[in-house]
């Protein structure tokens, strides 16, 4: 990190985590990407190393159907909550908004759980007012659509955490995805609203398959299509070479950082071949350029990875320094772990005693080189 990087963190603001208990058990089905252990292992990872406590670990609320109508349509939302009573829909109401279909199931906690991330980045939006930061590991579902379910999103609480953000003063936020999916519901939320500028690094070749280079949609949107492959020193040379100038030149007056971690190498979804080290560079650099900062999660389907990579993001954003060798009880949260996923039988040991991988580096490709040069063409 050059030691030129600004800081413009408020230190005397207490760093906060937002959780709920409603995320530990629920699934969207067994055979579902996303029927695997995530949040509640990172609540339990943290709380094992002695990382928070009660002052600063805060239980997300259950947002209400006027603050989810502030993006979305009132009948959506509606539609939400009857699929929850009635664990069922008509089919013409499925299709029209895309519930039990495309991967996004009807499951016992359709609407609470979507509408408890929800809650949390517009309570998270309040809590930054003033500054500070605050790491929501359940956030950071980005696909989602006004008026209908995406991408296992049902609600979008990355826009509506921003709303918050807009609507308490602010004109400038930088909303930055580094998802191996393309985060298009937000680009689509502000993409004629110069108060956001929404910027998305992805895999190039996955779903959903928009925001390519040359995509700025309004003018406030960037995309960098990432080629398969990407390596920690690529991440490295995309922090420094873009993401900061970018944010240097932008000066936002509030990041929302959308952590998705299925760049992980060995997560099932994508073909990167991250390291948890880049993206903890990544937050730990980007949460620095700004006096309000929300870090949420989002995509990460080896719940191996996600564990041990958001845990670590909570240790970055509170300058904790990462053991070399995780204590026996933060181990054993690993250890007891279920995963049926044909990757995720026979994980590498050191998933289990370390937190921090091995630093995975390799050649910093031309076509990286060439994608940020022409990203860098449009400015701010």
């Amino acid at each position: 990190m050059p030691h030129t990087l600004p800081d413009h963190r408020v230190p005397t603001i207490p760093t906060r985590m937002i959780a709920a208990e409603i995320y530990r058990g629920s699934s969207y089905g067994p055979k579902h990407p996303l029927a695997i252990p995530r949040v509640a292992l990172v609540v339990d990872m943290v709380h094992a190393m002695g990382w928070v406590d009660a002052d600063r670990y805060v239980t997300g609320p259950v947002a209400t159907p006027e603050q989810l109508t502030r993006f979305h349509d009132p009948d959506y939302v509606r539609a939400v909550m009857q699929a929850e009573r009635d664990q069922a829909l008509p089919e013409d109401m499925m299709l029209k908004f895309g519930l039990g279909k495309k991967g996004n199931p009807i499951y016992p906690e359709i609407f609470r759980r979507p509408a408890t991330a929800a809650g949390s980045s517009i309570m998270a939006a309040d809590m930054i007012a003033k500054g500070g930061i605050v790491h929501h590991p359940a956030g950071g579902t980005h696909h989602g659509l006004r008026d209908r379910a995406s991408g296992f999103c049902y609600f979008n609480d990355p826009v509506l955490g921003i709303y918050r953000l807009l609507d308490s003063g602010l004109d400038r936020v930088l909303y930055l995805d580094i998802d191996a999916h393309h985060g298009d519901g937000v680009q689509i939320a502000f993409k004629d609203d110069e108060r956001v500028l929404t910027v998305s690094m992805h895999q190039e070749d996955l779903w959903p398959k928009t925001g390519s280079i040359d995509d700025i949609a309004g003018g406030m949107a960037r995309n960098l299509p990432m080629p398969a492959g990407m390596n920690d020193d690529e991440m490295r040379y995309v922090l420094h070479e873009y993401f900061i100038p970018l944010a240097l030149s932008f000066a936002p007056q509030a990041i929302v950082l959308q952590c998705g971690c299925d760049t992980l190498s060995e997560d099932p979804l994508s073909k990167q071949l991250l390291g948890n080290q880049s993206i903890w560079e990544v937050v730990g650099a980007m949460t620095r350029l700004a006096p309000r900062s929300l870090v949420l999660g989002g995509g990460g389907y080896s719940p191996y990875g996600v564990a041990r990579c958001w845990s670590g993001i909570w240790a970055t954003i509170n300058q904790i320094e990462i053991p070399t060798v995780l204590p026996k009880n933060a181990e054993n949260i690993l250890r007891v772990i279920k995963w049926s996923h044909s990757r995720g039988r026979q994980p590498d040991s050191d998933l289990f005693t370390t937190l921090g991988d091995p630093w995975r580096g390799g050649t910093i490709r031309e076509e990286t080189r060439e994608r940020v040069r022409r990203l860098k063409g449009y400015g701010v």
